[in-house]
């Protein structure tokens, strides 16, 4: 069950990824709340759009892109906001945890994970903030992850990623703290989507992470849902520059 956000409704929200794993549970939320939701994503989402109209009956705006390419990133914001009014709620989501050997990276793989993981993000900031002030404010919601809070071997990039989103988060709310822009991080634990079950849970290793959770359920794309809408919400109005942590209790914050 997921609470109810008054706010929400009617309001203009922009999600990268927003179109599989935990991005397309974000959709799912914000439509549930009556918002106006455009995305972005790489891969064909007519189909995902199709079920989202069918059950909340109205249809999240999707435009393909590769977030990665700057000034495309930038234009579908601006298509978002021609569509359904000035982007209010933005939610970076889209990330890449590719494991990579650090022995191993060359200069074209660190600059790609740099601008899937964190340049993205920034742009992504820069393109809606100007909307936001004109607005007289609106909230970010920039994904971050435990992986660097637990120093997790494995992809190095990623976790420099997560630490630098961190870092922007403060200081964009400090910058745009007094334009009633509020920017926070999300970092959730493990998420069991489609791409973690097929690419890197191993029983083994499920086990042993879930032994590190104070809580013993594994965590599901849904289970990210209320976190998010709380963060875009005014019902958090006084929140900013802070990271909610939600991970089962692995890394115990505070």
């Amino acid at each position: 069950m997921i609470a109810t956000f008054h706010d929400l409704a009617g309001a203009s929200v922009y999600i990268t990824g927003g179109g599989s794993g935990i991005g397309a549970s974000l959709t799912d939320g914000f439509l549930a709340q009556g918002a106006k939701v455009a995305f972005v994503g790489r891969s064909d989402a007519s189909s995902f759009c199709d079920e989202m109209e069918e059950k909340h009956g109205q249809r999240p705006h999707f435009m393909q892109c590769d977030i990665t390419d700057t000034a495309h990133l930038k234009e579908t914001l601006a298509e978002a906001s021609a569509r359904h009014g000035t982007v209010t709620r933005l939610v970076n989501n889209a990330a890449n945890d590719k494991r990579h050997d650090p022995l191993e990276v060359d200069e074209a793989f660190w600059d790609w994970m740099i601008a899937i993981n964190l340049k993205a993000c920034f742009f992504a900031c820069q393109a809606a903030i100007p909307g936001m002030i004109e607005a007289g404010g609106g909230a970010i919601v920039n994904f971050s992850s435990i992986s660097y809070m637990m120093g997790n071997a494995g992809y190095p990039i990623y976790t420099a990623a997560n630490s630098g989103i961190n870092g922007m988060t403060r200081s964009l709310a400090r910058e745009y703290g007094p334009n009633r822009i509020r920017v926070n991080a999300l970092a959730p634990g493990w998420v069991l989507t489609q791409k973690q079950k097929d690419m890197w849970v191993t029983e083994e290793g499920l086990a042993a992470h879930l032994a590190r959770q104070c809580l013993k359920d594994t965590l599901e794309p849904d289970d990210i849902i209320g976190g998010t809408l709380f963060l875009a919400s005014d019902i958090s109005k006084m929140m900013t520059g802070q990271a909610l942590v939600i991970d089962g209790g692995v890394v115990v914050t505070g």
